[in-house]
């Protein structure tokens, strides 16, 4: 039951009645305050005992390595190895190898597979097991390869592990190139092969591969298993298909706090933050308790959706009603909540106040937020705290350069961009990819390898004339080339574009173009991908590093965070008569106002008795913007986009 007052009340009577000296009950006594977390107890009993067998032993490094004290667990392994009337067993050696596969020590790892074979256990399949998952964690994931080719007599545990360790070293294909050739082995598959499986097809968003797994799950009898349903519902939404998620939750009887987690950060991964909160009462509301990952997911989509006070009651309630205390991705929402509510102040005040060290991620959100809300003097300040932090980010130096560049200080954003160089930082290259009839097509920037090239690039000159109709102008301030000519014609050859462009000639009318990208999506591509799913009537789901895009009828789930804010700088830069009337306001250009019309834009405009959601009023977000201010910024500014040439 793992109630340790009761396992001392059966400890008083054990000296009560005269057995504390007895080997099988000194053992058990070690055990069970082992499974109680209270390893302190149990080396006290261990220490008393007049006389120790394996069991004792082996309790004693379990008991360890399961409370993750593992540099206890194999020194207990040496001692056991220096004890001349005791030899190790299997248990021995699987909880030493687990020690060593949890804090990454191959060296004393490949001791330990030495001794193995010494004692002749190698050949056991639970210390091979233990071998292929001690190689694997610590990063010699070949010579885990290695040693399961070997292998003769390879049960469903050793084709799990061989899984888990290409999950682990982020070879998802071949993790699940391994689920199949397990199955064609005549190996049946369990919730734990399942499970990985799915875990992989997710991180590939590999649809087709994840519904052939959801067939094996019905064919097998899982369906009903939640440790197996709960990786289903993150597959499904991981591969842009909401309501399959959706679905499967749905067919849960018996849910637990991972079926919920499941489906909340699917809606927040989808940017539906509306539907986080209500999915979150609802759990409330049915007695399941919160962990740690589903508030991670809820603030983040109070973040996203703007929602500050609901995210500081929430933030207060981890502590206050759940007793849990928040680590640093929950501060990290919180930072990144107050930023994209322009915030900027109030948010490194929070930094600051923090009673933990901030880490990259925290500070990645302000400057981010930097970017959008253009406070150059601060990100310069955050960037160098970040350069400090994390030297070799590549995205940091790209952020604080794209700043400059936007401000139009070249010379600076060329000064970053050779910093980077001295620093022997690199950019990771972008890229894109779709996949088409079950293979994969990878695309870069100026991408002229795939063999429809010619016609790929057709559909780009039509797409942009077609856009232009639209009203769509370039975001020629994010391009990276310096010669203004240039521009807008290297925007045009963006990954994501090449990618939708393929799609919308190779997929049938109708269907769902599904693009990944391996970094966040620029604002122009944003544009252009939005105004494409209006033009051509077609949903469009785009995956990058941060989040889901949804674009449909002209629309992202997403709720346009950048575009808008960019939209409301350089609406008021190029209209003077907005300046002036905005100065009359009290606004100046570009920090005060960017930061205050922008905060005005943002607010939900779906009515205009919304315009200021709850929340904002209490942290200050309106000082002087009132609500008409609000509604005639947002309809000014959609006037300007559907007429841009009408002065």
């Amino acid at each position: 039951t793992g109630v340790i007052a009761h396992g001392e009340q059966i400890h008083s009577l054990i000296y009560k009645d005269g057995f504390e000296s007895d080997l099988f009950v000194g053992s058990a006594l070690v055990n069970m305050y082992a499974k109680c977390c209270d390893m302190e107890l149990g080396m006290r009993v261990f220490d008393e005992m007049p006389e120790r067998n394996l069991v004792s032993w082996n309790s004693m490094i379990v008991g360890f390595s399961q409370n993750k004290l593992y540099d206890l667990a194999v020194e207990f392994f040496r001692d056991v190895i220096k004890e001349s009337l005791i030899s190790p067993d299997q248990v021995s050696f699987s909880s030493a190898l687990s020690a060593c596969g949890n804090t990454g020590w191959l060296v004393f790892g490949k001791q330990v597979h030495g001794v193995a074979v010494k004692y002749g256990l190698v050949g056991l399949a639970y210390v091979q097991n233990s071998i292929l998952d001690m190689y694997s964690k610590c990063g010699s994931f070949d010579d885990a390869v290695n040693l399961f080719s070997t292998m003769e007599d390879r049960d469903v545990i050793a084709w799990n592990v061989i899984s888990m360790g290409c999950v682990h070293n982020d070879c998802y294909e071949e993790a699940c190139n391994y689920f199949w050739f397990m199955i064609r082995e005549g190996i049946s598959p369990d919730e734990a092969s399942f499970s990985t499986a799915l875990h992989a097809s997710a991180n590939l968003a590999a649809l087709d591969q994840g519904i052939l797994i959801h067939g094996q799950i019905i064919k097998y009898g899982f369906i009903e298993n939640v440790c197996v349903c709960s990786p289903l519902i993150t597959m499904y939404a991981r591969c842009g298909c909401l309501t399959d998620a959706n679905r499967v939750f749905e067919e849960i009887e018996n849910r637990n706090v991972v079926c919920w987690t499941a489906l909340i950060a699917a809606y927040h991964q989808h940017g539906i933050g509306d539907r986080v909160i209500e999915l979150f009462e609802e759990m409330l509301a049915e007695g399941t308790d919160p962990d740690y990952i589903t508030y991670v997911s809820v603030l983040s989509a109070c973040s996203h959706s703007k929602r500050v006070k609901e995210g500081f009651h929430y933030f207060n309630s981890m502590s206050n009603v759940h007793k849990m205390k928040p680590g640093p991705e929950h501060y990290s929402c919180m930072v990144d909540m107050l930023s994209r509510a322009g915030l900027l102040y109030e948010a490194k005040e929070f930094i600051e106040s923090m009673p933990i060290k901030p880490d990259p991620s925290v500070w990645g959100a302000l400057l981010g937020a930097c970017r959008n809300y253009n406070n150059l003097e601060m990100a310069k300040e955050v960037a160098e705290r970040l350069f400090e932090i994390e030297p070799n980010n590549s995205g940091n130096y790209v952020l604080l350069s794209n700043i400059y560049t936007h401000y139009g200080r070249l010379e600076e954003a060329d000064e970053i961009r050779r910093r980077m160089g001295v620093n022997r930082v690199r950019k990771d290259r972008g890229c894109s990819w779709i996949d088409i009839k079950n293979k994969t097509y990878v695309f870069t920037v100026h991408d002229k390898s795939h063999p429809q090239t010619v016609q790929i690039y057709e559909m780009l000159g039509k797409l942009a004339e077609l856009v232009k109709k639209k009203g769509y102008v370039a975001e020629t301030q994010l391009a990276v080339s310096s010669k203004e000519e240039h521009k807008e014609q290297n925007l045009w050859y963006h990954s994501e574009k090449l990618a939708l462009a393929f799609g919308l000639l190779s997929l049938p009318v109708g269907v769902p173009i599904r693009i990944k990208k391996n970094l966040r999506s620029c604002v122009d591509c944003h544009t252009v991908i939005k105004l494409a799913s209006e033009i051509f009537n077609r949903e469009i789901i785009v995956r990058d590093i941060n989040r889901y895009h949804r674009f449909s009828g002209g629309l992202c789930s997403c709720g346009d965070y950048c575009t808008l804010v960019l939209d409301v700088v350089e609406l008021v830069a190029s209209r003077p008569m907005l300046q002036n009337m905005l100065q009359l306001k009290g606004c100046t250009m570009p920090g005060k106002f960017s930061t205050r019309a922008a905060q005005a834009v943002k607010c939900d405009t779906s009515c205009s008795n919304n315009l200021a959601p709850s929340g904002r009023d209490a942290v200050g977000v309106h000082d002087s913007l009132m609500k008409n201010e609000c509604l005639l910024l947002f309809t000014m500014l959609r006037l300007f986009k559907m007429y841009p040439k009408n002065g």
